[in-house]
């Protein structure tokens, strides 16, 4: 197949949809072309069982209930990381998932399909710091060129403070007795740093119905609107149950950006489908080639512009398998916030006198609804199923917690918890309040992705490289006792440290703004060829959620892309 297109957004992750959205609206013919599945759309009713049609543009293809049916909250057959519904992988499930080379103890958590990793994101959307950007020499823009989008994003979708349930009552409370004042203002200027408030959010308000402890109805649309405080973010998030796409509370890509950049009438989504190579011709990208992944067939296709925003792990791998110009910082200066956790204990009597409740219950609210802000990072107050806290308790980067000496810190154990130790843990989860701290880790050129020596039918691996400077292990260590003094402060009878192994899921700074690509997001050294995902961020932005500056950049870049050559 051939065909053109005035641009093409290559991946329909938590960016490229908003892009394609603004290029739409401007009028311009915009082919999105993903590699996973599509959930929620008629022309895919089993995308995991059967092709189903190539692509969609009708906003009346997109079905709430069948997104009810295929997200069915169940853990294992959402996300396991081998054959998960929410897996980097085909939507074909009896093909295995798609593999990195990591060298270290490296773990990666990416999702393929329409929506990308906000299908598991906890939908946080703070704007970055504002010493992030203006205080340093990583971004060649100030903090007000990201404002208007900033603004644009909070002022199309159900933007709000995170709600309130009693894990972020009690970090309020411990914030409060650590002596710090409350954010009132979207924006952190240094004045702010530290200080706590909810986080902002784009996941819809409870339903008022909600705010009676006696309520007894279904939690379903349209009984129920908005957030039901299920928690199931994680897993999909299809809640409220039979409210249609749109009206999900939880506004990932394909509940927000998707419906906005069909509602144009010149987005097309084509799903299913990975590009192989991106083609150029005298210095200029000209369209890609691709690969079906359920049919094997292959294709090509021609274009005016090309846009990579295939995420800040595969963009780079499509880049350099592409045989596109590498300067020395394609794919390198990755950062990820190296988190850590910290988890509180309480007794169900100082609960009670700290916050009028007996137990925490932590399954129930938002999963990141509260934080703590501070120069060297984050401290969120997040929420954890069993199965994920079983998981952060009994793994460590530090080896077992019985082996570790604890005299003096402000934890009392640290590390991997096991057999009794671990029982006992887990059967105080509901009374346990978890911080997840998330640092502002340097971007270093020695960090990042490169091709590895293996193969896939997608080309070269991503070999993927990433150690802390000393200035990132400062700041987690600060991050972690600030955690647990803050824990203390409330109360809490038993601090525990997990001490992760990296987690990479805040992925940014592959491709960045000022290294690779200029200030409108267009390659340095092939005209017509932009970046269009978190890649692009140039630094950890102080240790924020990445999804809101993500999107604004995105949005920035599509009116770039308008004003260079269409307009």
């Amino acid at each position: 197949m051939t065909s053109n297109t005035d641009v093409i957004v290559i991946g329909a992750g938590g960016d490229g949809p908003a892009l394609a959205w603004q290029l739409g609206a401007h009028g311009l013919d915009v082919q999105i072309i993903e590699a996973g599945p599509w959930h929620g759309n008629e022309k895919w009713p089993r995308p995991h069982e059967e092709p189903g049609a190539t692509e969609s543009s009708d906003p009346d293809d997109l079905n709430g209930e069948l997104l009810d049916r295929q997200f069915n909250g169940l853990e294992d057959d959402m996300n396991n990381s081998a054959a998960g519904k929410l897996r980097l992988g085909p939507a074909d499930r009896t093909q295995g998932a798609w593999e990195f080379e990591t060298g270290g103890d490296l773990t990666v958590n990416q999702v393929s399909g329409v929506g990308g990793t906000t299908l598991h994101y906890y939908a946080n959307h703070p704007r970055t710091t504002v010493p992030s950007v203006n205080d340093t020499d990583d971004w060649p823009i100030e903090y007000g060129d990201l404002v208007p989008y900033y603004r644009l994003i909070e002022e199309k979708f159900d933007f709000g403070p995170g709600a309130t349930a009693t894990k972020e009552a009690v970090l309020y409370e411990g914030a409060e007795r650590l002596g710090l004042g409350l954010n009132d203002g979207l924006n952190v200027t240094d004045d702010d740093l530290p200080s706590y408030r909810p986080t902002p959010s784009l996941i819809s308000q409870p339903d008022e119905k909600l705010e009676d402890e006696d309520y007894d109805g279904p939690f379903t649309y349209p009984e129920v609107e908005g957030s039901t405080l299920a928690n199931d973010h994680y897993r999909g998030a299809s809640s409220p149950r039979g409210a249609p796409v749109r009206e999900k509370a939880r506004k990932s890509s394909n509940v927000s950006w998707v419906p906005e950049a069909l509602d144009t009438g010149n987005v097309t989504i084509r799903p299913n489908t990975v590009v192989t190579n991106v083609r150029t011709e005298g210095g200029e990208a000209t369209g890609v080639d691709f690969r079906d992944t359920w049919r094997g067939t292959t294709g090509s296709m021609d274009t005016d512009v090309v846009v990579m925003a295939a995420g800040s792990l595969q963009t780079p791998r499509l880049w350099l398998n592409s045989g596109l110009p590498d300067n020395g910082w394609v794919g390198k200066g990755l950062t990820h916030h190296w988190f850590d956790a910290v988890h509180g204990v309480f007794e169900p009597d100082a609960l009670e006198d700290l916050v009028g409740e007996r137990a925490i219950d932590p399954h129930v609210g938002q999963p990141w609804g509260g934080r703590v802000e501070l120069e060297e990072g984050i401290i969120g107050v997040v929420s954890n199923a069993p199965s994920q806290h079983g998981a952060m308790m009994g793994t460590s980067a530090v080896g077992l917690a019985a082996d570790n000496d604890t005299d003096g810190e402000p934890w009392d154990t640290h590390g991997q918890l096991v057999g009794s130790e671990l029982k006992d843990k887990m059967a105080d989860w509901r009374r346990t309040v978890t911080l997840l701290l998330s640092i502002d880790d340097e971007p270093l050129q020695h960090n990042g992705v490169s091709l590895s020596d293996d193969e896939d039918q997608n080309g070269n691996l991503a070999k993927i490289e990433w150690q802390p400077s000393e200035a990132d292990y400062v700041k987690r260590e600060t991050l972690a006792r600030t955690g647990s003094e803050l824990l203390r402060a409330a109360g809490a009878e038993h601090v525990h440290r997990t001490n992760m192994a990296p987690y990479l899921i805040h992925i940014h700074s592959t491709m960045s703004m000022g290294r690779v690509i200029d200030e409108g997001g267009e390659a340095f050294d092939v005209d017509r060829l932009f970046v269009g995902d978190h890649s692009a961020i140039p630094n950890g932005l102080g240790g924020q959620n990445p999804t809101h500056t993500g999107q604004a950049l995105a949005l920035r870049t599509a009116d770039s892309i308008y004003e260079r050559y269409f307009e």
